[in-house]
């Protein structure tokens, strides 16, 4: 896993973004210029835990990949579920999204975890669904006919609730049954289309593609921000991966391989 050693003595202070280039004497001092830093990589026990190993993110969503990135998980393994989707739509959207990410999660540990690379050291799975005042799971538009009609029900319906389940995933060393740990969370949040974006807006956006892959039809972090007037809640979430407790469960589901570690 790529991931920079963080130094031992102390990171460059605030001032240090800027630096002055050495002039000769009589000669001009070219204009202070701004240097670009990267933020430091989070120095956390379970992240440690995995460098170098292999971490599989059990989806080919770009986004959940940077959002995981944000974390310092940049050397992912991307095998995404090959599982059907098929659950029906009469469970509760709580139920409906864990499930879902669940299959997915075994899905690709069932297919991995007797590997010629090696067994994962972690695997991470998540589904995202969009759920309207009615009841109504929403996930990816079928058709640009589709497409259209679901965003313009989210408008006229007004707020709307998504729904990201997160699942992670580890072997454990010992052979007590079932030989992994799981640990799951939901998140929901609460989106509130502007009531007063036109048909011929709806149908411009839908033309971009850019919804299109997407459950209910939009992206938040794109173009499709000019449909969202607020949001309650987690933002990542609407993105697809709600990265605050994605962390905390991917520091659960290690924490016994993490205490061995520590009593070595």
């Amino acid at each position: 896993m790529s991931y920079n050693k963080i130094p031992s003595d102390a990171p460059p202070d605030y001032d240090a973004a800027t630096q002055h280039t050495p002039v000769a004497a009589g000669d001009q001092a070219p204009p202070r210029q701004a240097i670009a830093r990267a933020p430091l990589p989070l120095d956390l026990p379970a992240l440690r835990l995995i460098k170098g190993k292999r971490v599989i993110l059990a989806s080919a969503s770009p986004r959940r990949k940077q959002l995981l990135a944000q974390i310092g998980l940049t050397d992912l393994e991307i095998i995404p579920s090959t599982a059907p989707e098929d659950l029906s739509h009469s469970l509760a959207p709580f139920e409906y999204v864990l499930q879902t990410a669940e299959q997915k999660a075994m899905n690709v540990y069932r297919a991995e975890i007797d590997s010629p690379k090696g067994e994962p050291a972690l695997i991470i799975a998540a589904d995202t669904v969009v759920v309207s005042t009615t009841g109504q799971i929403l996930e990816k538009p079928r058709s640009e006919k589709e497409h259209y009609a679901v965003l313009r029900s989210l408008r006229d319906l007004g707020w709307h609730k998504v729904y990201t389940a997160v699942v992670a995933m580890s072997p454990l060393e010992s052979a007590v049954d079932p030989g992994y740990a799981m640990e799951t969370h939901v998140e929901e949040t609460s989106v509130r289309f502007d009531e007063n974006i036109t048909d011929e807006l709806i149908m411009a956006y839908v033309k971009t593609r850019e919804g299109a892959d997407k459950a209910g039809g939009y992206g938040i972090q794109g173009i499709g921000s000019i449909l969202v007037e607020k949001i309650e809640g987690s933002y990542d979430n609407v993105v697809g991966l709600p990265l605050r407790p994605t962390l905390q469960i991917i520091e659960k589901v290690l924490t016994p391989e993490i205490e061995n570690e520590l009593e070595e």
